[in-house]
């Protein structure tokens, strides 16, 4: 019997390159997402249903007969539209839904360090959801990247935007935080990898290369070939400086707390690589477009007929 895995948001971002691993293994996915009209480049092998959190018995029912769930739902920050809060109680329903489904396994995609910054909202978030999928006993796995690039990715471009678009780019404080960024690709086969295991397991998503966040700005520029003047600013100075770009992008940059988070190098690990693939050498194979256009998190919550690569 073919066996079924559940993706959730496989016309996005993560969901799109795991969909693509599992229905080149032969497996049949199905996809759970608010956003059933965006352009599909799986056709007819995929099968999309809703994101029922309002309905328990709709959203059980999406799941019956899977083996697996594979869960990348979430939002970056609160917004008049999406918030931690509902995020964490979706997810929750969503748990509740597998059990009672009867799916055999859960990888649930996490955050580095969830466990060690409860004072920051995406952090507390990502926390309680570990914990809470322990709780429901359903075998499983987390994966908690720190940063992730590839197509359509957004810290990546966005950095390589900024030196394309404006004269100097500032860093927050001294820029020696520490960063280890991982290939999307990569990430979607560490979690096939982790739904072939038994045992429960947390595991750091993280590539084979280490930055800090300036020699992350500077590696980018060369790559690309633009040269900018690279200057500390303070971190309140830095959001708002964000701020008033934010209306011309009409998007939100970058918020208090994921300043905090950076600075505080929670999106490095010591952990050994979970992934081959090098930033440095996927940069290079896509210069000439990378940071052309602007990627919003905004724009992909609210356009939900586009692919995420035109946001």
């Amino acid at each position: 019997m073919t066996k079924v895995s559940i993706v959730t948001g496989a016309l996005g971002y993560t969901g799109r390159s795991l969909t693509q691993l599992l229905l080149a293994r032969g497996e049949r996915v199905r996809t759970l997402t608010n956003s059933p009209n965006r352009p599909n480049p799986f056709g007819e092998r995929l099968e999309i249903a809703p994101l029922a959190f309002d309905d328990p018995g709709a959203l059980a029912g999406s799941l019956e007969g899977a083996d697996t769930l594979y869960n990348t739902y979430w939002v970056r920050f609160n917004h008049k539209l999406f918030t931690f809060d509902q995020a964490v109680a979706n997810t929750k329903e969503l748990f509740s839904a597998a059990k009672v489904a009867g799916v055999r396994r859960v990888v649930h995609v996490s955050i580095l360090h969830a466990d060690e910054a409860d004072d920051l909202g995406y952090y507390k978030g990502k926390h309680e959801l570990e914990r809470a999928l322990s709780a429901t006993g359903l075998s499983h796995a987390i994966v908690r990247p720190g940063v992730l690039f590839g197509r359509g990715d957004i810290l990546v471009n966005n950095i390589a935007w900024v030196l394309r678009h404006l004269p100097i780019f500032g860093v927050f404080g001294d820029g020696r935080y520490a960063l280890r960024p991982m290939y999307v690709d990569d990430m979607a086969a560490l979690m096939m990898d982790c739904a072939d295991r038994r045992e429960d397991l947390t595991v750091d998503a993280v590539g084979p290369e280490r930055f800090t966040f300036r020699e992350l700005v500077e590696t980018i520029g060369k790559i690309i070939e633009v040269r900018r003047l690279i200057v500390r600013v303070p971190p309140s100075l830095g959001y708002w400086l964000g701020r008033c770009i934010n209306p011309f992008v009409k998007d939100v940059i970058i918020t208090r707390e994921e300043i905090k988070g950076l600075m505080r190098s929670l999106l490095d690990s010591d952990a050994e690589p979970t992934a081959p693939t090098k930033l440095t050498d996927w940069a290079r194979g896509n210069r000439a477009t990378l940071g052309r256009r602007y990627a919003s998190e905004v724009a992909r919550r609210v356009m939900r007929d586009a692919a995420y690569e035109d946001l």
